[in-house]
């Protein structure tokens, strides 16, 4: 293996741990204000004692709905060579009613539009490619918080683009959400292939730009690009979501100084977390991610078998 597979193999590790462990970080210190979070030092995977977690019963360690619904992303791209709607529909139903790549096989936490979406499948058989509420205001962030696998994935720009808006159709169906998925998925991509985040950012906005004027979703592309002037408030709102974790990476030089900024943020904390640390953990490596962090995450068999499974192709 030369350096270049072996740094590669780092990053994608990196990546896919990066975002599993950001959002383990997250769970316990999700629904909170900015101001309930305690001090950035303080934020752990078990946060100090006096503070009132969300999922209390849930083990510390335990990563939500965005890492299982990353790795059911991951292992269908992994067995079918690209997107197979029908195979990723079937793992997301899986992970709902079965606890599909969870640690535990138990889900604490489903978006109301993938709950909707998922009850749309099952109940009425349509295409897993037109199950996802596509209104204005369904425009969550649970599409681009398990986007990244299509990083390792992608052939090439067009497909990055293409595996990055359609993956996200099955459960958000608006165009505002699978450009956020576009432009997340070209930043990645960008530090995967060698690029410093100030330059990757800069350059996928570019790429996001030429691919999206004169198009039917130039408006919509317009509106993502423009909102990153707005203040990061780690909500559930995909543009927000995206900003947010994008001020997260490029404001600090670490992994672990990125999600822990991630979760001060409040709010969504464990999907701002995953998004950001999946960007962080692309650009630091698996080497890092704080071993401390990676000694208490659970299901780490899990997400080994799924590496296993990407073989050569996610890493060349």
């Amino acid at each position: 293996m030369t350096n270049n597979s072996e740094e590669r193999l780092d990053r994608v590790r990196g990546g896919l741990y990066g975002l599993l462990v950001g959002d383990a970080l997250g769970v316990p210190y999700e629904f909170h204000d900015a101001s309930e979070i305690p001090a950035e030092d303080e934020i752990e995977m078990e946060p100090p004692r006096e503070f009132r977690r969300a999922h209390a019963g849930v083990p510390v360690g335990t990563w939500s709905d965005d890492g299982a619904q990353a790795l059911c992303l991951f292992d269908s791209l992994n067995c079918n060579g690209s997107l197979d709607f029908v195979d990723f529909a079937g793992q997301l139903i899986a992970w709902y009613e079965d606890g599909r790549m969870t640690p535990d096989g138990k889900v604490f936490d489903v978006g109301i539009q993938t709950r909707r979406a998922l009850g749309t499948l099952k109940r009425s058989g349509i295409a897993a490619n037109h199950a996802g509420p596509a209104g204005e205001r369904d425009n969550g962030n649970g599409a681009l918080m398990r986007c990244m696998p299509v990083v390792f994935a992608a052939k090439s720009t067009d497909h990055l683009i293409e595996l990055a808006m359609r993956q996200g159709v099955v459960t958000h169906g608006h165009a505002r959400s699978q450009l956020c998925c576009a432009l997340y998925a070209l930043i990645g991509a960008g530090i995967l292939n060698g690029l410093v985040a100030k330059e990757a950012v800069s350059h996928a906005e570019d790429e996001f730009r030429r691919r999206f004027t004169n198009t039917q979703n130039e408006r919509e592309a317009q509106l993502v690009l423009s909102a990153r002037a707005e203040p990061p408030r780690g909500s559930g709102y995909v543009v927000d979501s995206l900003w947010s974790s994008i001020d997260c990476l490029l404001a600090t030089t670490d992994y672990e100084s990125c999600v822990r900024r991630a979760v001060m943020l409040g709010n969504d904390t464990d999907t701002t977390a995953c998004i950001a640390g999946g960007l962080a953990g692309l650009l630091y490596g698996y080497r890092g991610i704080p071993l401390k962090w990676l000694e208490v995450l659970k299901g780490k068999d899990i997400v080994e078998r799924v590496l296993r499974g990407a073989g050569a192709s996610a890493m060349s």
